[in-house]
């Protein structure tokens, strides 16, 4: 019996040796293993170099003048904010929920590795978690894993550890949490805990309460799965699960996670999408100058917009921009409504075939075809009869429909398109910012990129250049017809029915009421070559016409170089640079670089002549063709201006001018063939003037733009006074009458 005993215990030995043995050598192999991996037999890890230089890529971001984030220039969307920054709440949270231990392991915490082991194999508890260290998921954040097979994730897990361990002997406790919320993804391409705060409550980390916090650390398990704005109900349970854990862990109290739990669900989500958002128009301008800035700097600098993390300090006031974009849609939508009325069944859109295939030779879509080899008529047949789903824009919102290529294109042709523009004039700064009506529909900026004929808001600079040369305001033009000979028979006249044979017309007089055949005569008194100096001289570069048509404003400008020329009139004569930027910052807030803009050095025009124009153009508001911001719109407060609308009623304009605004806005269709069916609705007062007028009611409401809508102009000489002083309009005497025929045009040689 004490034999088998012996025996039996000799087995037993030996098989526990066995087993000893076997499990020293899996623990040699693993130990190995280890080695291996650290060796860099499985793959680069790298080295405490490596990850004490490692640098974030950094999203720029682009704030208004008045401090408020408008957009993001990015590949990944990251703010990284330092540990200050990051309320008690926060860390509280993320480490109840994430790793309790934190502040007690080295990086790897083997208790709990070995109790999410024993869960999940033994007990079969997959919800026991994965057992890694805030420290393991930032070496993860900054190498993530390439491959998903089951051999590479246990390299990788190991891969992770080591790294970690290296973290740990590199940076401090509190370095590491603040790398974690740095680089920690959001999902939707966010990164970092300062974007999601932006991105979800519109508040920087720094103001997070508890709720808030709560809810962007819940959703760190699943981005999408927890994300508020798509799972609310599954977010809100997620975020009071993390609430309760910091009861348990101590950090809040009983009453508090009654009270926290109980608040609903308050997001303020705001996406920085390159397409949607607060003034896109201007946020790619500023991409293309920041684009420019770093194109010019010495290579050392190795500045890059999207991953820099530049702060871009633009000149754009938020709360007017915002006005502007609102009176925008309420009055682009009410025109368009009237626009399409006015033309009925019979719009060219609908009718004209061959104005349509004209327009779809431009598209993309017809050039990939033409050079695929087929002909225009296969061409045309695909793109009329190719129907799919698409989704069709439009004032009153958005619609699904089947439609071909042509159908989109007649669509979007029909549509008004816009530009707004307002500028500080004793400054340069772009206020104002409104380049179409659609970003994502339509890229084409009508203020930096758009050049159109500017009809009357051109006579100003005729106007100034007649006064500069010593014409008198109070010289009566007859507003009589006139063929000119040497122009071919080229005849200008006057919109409307009014009889004007026998009438003459003081400069004031004709400008106000935007006298056609008055600004010829002007013109004339001026000398065309005179003007287009004048105009080179206010700030216009662009080549202008040199012909007598000019004086109608046949000449192409783009909005912002005529708000430049305007900027004359505030500033004595001497024109002065609009500017979108007013400092760039590195993602540590020291300045970089700061721009300014001084006034031209030379005056284009006498003070003398700038108080006549601007007294005249007052009159044009007061009484004349913009009288309407007056009686419809009731504005008081000390506007000068001037309407334009162009041949055929292609471009509807408005400038508005104020001691501390420059105002431009021009209204019309992408497609130069279309233009608006009557003079009625698409004369500048009518189509443009609105946008200045609802949006200055908006301003006159608000005391914050007191500086802006509360200035009034310099009071005129009184040499300006009396150069004025005389009657609008003078009537031929009876003689003069008697020898007139009115019916016949008078025959002349234009001598300007």
């Amino acid at each position: 019996m004490k034999k088998k005993t012996r025996k039996l215990i000799k087995r037993k030995r030996s098989i526990l040796k066995i087993i000893g043995l076997g499990i020293l050598g899996l623990f040699g192999l693993f130990l190995l293993f280890i080695g291996s991996v650290n060796l860099g037999l499985w793959g680069s890890i790298p080295s405490k170099k490596e990850l004490s230089n490692f640098q974030y890529q950094m999203a720029s971001e682009v704030y208004t003048a008045d401090s408020v984030l408008i957009g993001k220039y990015y590949l990944y969307d990251r703010q990284p904010v330092a540990y200050i920054d990051f309320p008690e709440v926060l860390k509280q949270a993320l480490i109840s929920i994430e790793d309790e231990r934190f502040y007690d392991h080295d990086g790897v915490d083997l208790r709990s590795l070995i109790r999410v082991g024993f869960k999940t194999v033994l007990l079969g508890d997959n919800s026991s978690g994965g057992g890694s260290t805030l420290t393991q998921q930032l070496a993860k954040n900054l190498y993530p894993r390439k491959e998903r097979n089951k051999t590479n994730i246990i390299v990788d897990k190991v891969k992770e550890m080591i790294i970690a361990k290296r973290l740990e002997n590199i940076f401090t406790k509190d370095e590491i949490l603040t790398n974690y919320l740095n680089t920690v993804s959001f999902g939707d391409n966010t990164f970092g805990i300062e974007s999601a705060a932006l991105k979800f409550f519109n508040t920087q980390t720094k103001d997070l309460n508890a709720t808030q916090a709560s809810t962007l650390v819940g959703m760190l398990k699943a981005t999408y799965g927890y994300n508020p704005r798509i799972f609310p109900e599954k977010s809100l349970g997620r975020r009071n699960l993390v609430l309760r854990a910091m009861y348990n862990n101590n950090f809040i109290s009983e009453e508090q996670v009654t009270q926290f739990s109980q608040e609903k669900l308050q997001l303020d989500y705001r996406e920085f999408d390159y397409n949607a958002g607060i003034a896109p128009y201007f946020r790619e301008e500023v991409r293309k100058e920041m684009l420019r800035w770093i194109a010019e700097q010495n290579d050392d600098t190795d500045y890059n917009i999207y991953t820099s993390g530049l702060k871009i300090y633009t000149t754009l006031n938020y709360k007017m921009q915002k006005l502007a974009e609102e009176v925008m849609t309420v009055h682009m939508a009410d025109l368009q409504n009237s626009f399409e009325k006015s033309y009925g069944s019979n719009a060219p859109w609908l009718k004209d075939k061959k104005l349509m295939e004209k327009i779809a030779k431009r598209t993309s879509t017809y050039k990939r075809l033409q050079k695929s080899g087929l002909s225009q008529e296969q061409i045309v047949d695909s793109l009329s009869n190719d129907k799919q789903p698409r989704i069709f824009n439009s004032w009153d919102g958005d619609k699904e429909i089947s439609a071909s290529t042509m159908d989109s294109i007649q669509h979007y042709t029909k549509f008004l398109n816009t530009g707004s523009l307002a500028v500080d004039p004793t400054n340069g700064d772009i206020l104002v910012w409104v380049g179409g009506i659609n970003f994502k529909q339509y890229k084409y900026d009508h203020i930096s990129q758009s050049k159109r004929q500017v009809g009357s808001t051109f006579k100003p600079i005729v106007y100034t250049t007649a006064v500069e040369q010593g014409v008198s305001p109070c010289t009566y033009f007859s507003a009589e017809e006139i063929e000119y000979d040497n122009l071919k028979g080229w005849s200008p006249s006057n919109s409307g029915n009014k009889d004007e044979a026998y009438l003459n017309y003081s400069m004031e007089e004709g400008l106000s009421n935007s006298i056609n055949t008055i600004a010829v005569k002007v013109l004339e008194q001026a000398g065309i070559g005179n003007v287009l100096d004048m105009a080179k001289s206010m700030g216009i570069e662009d080549k202008l016409p040199n012909e007598a048509s000019i004086a109608l404003g046949t000449g192409e400008i783009k909005i912002i170089d005529l708000a430049q020329a305007y900027t004359s009139y505030a500033n004595n004569g001497k024109h002065i640079q609009p500017i979108l930027i007013k400092n760039i910052s590195n993602h540590k807030d020291s300045v970089l670089v700061e721009f300014k803009t001084e006034l031209n050095e030379k005056a284009a025009f006498s003070k003398e002549t700038s108080q006549i124009m601007i007294e005249i153009m007052k009159s044009t508001v007061n009484s004349g063709t913009a009288a309407r911001l007056r009686n419809t719109y009731g504005l008081k407060n000390d506007i000068a201006g001037k309407t334009g609308t162009t041949q055929n009623n292609k471009d509807a304009w408005f400038v508005a001018l104020t001691p501390k605004l420059v105002h431009i806005t021009w209204v019309g269709l992408d497609q130069h063939e279309i233009g608006f069916s009557n003079t009625s609705i698409g004369q500048g007062a009518n189509a443009a003037l609105p946008l200045f007028g609802l949006w200055m009611q908006e301003l006159n409401k608000d005391k914050g733009f007191d500086k802006y809508t509360k200035t009034s102009f310099e009071k005129p000489s009184p040499s300006v006074l009396e150069a004025l002083n005389c009657d609008p309009v003078k009537r031929d005497g009876f003689f003069k009458r008697l020898f007139k025929n009115p019916n016949k045009k008078k025959n002349k040689k234009f001598n300007g």
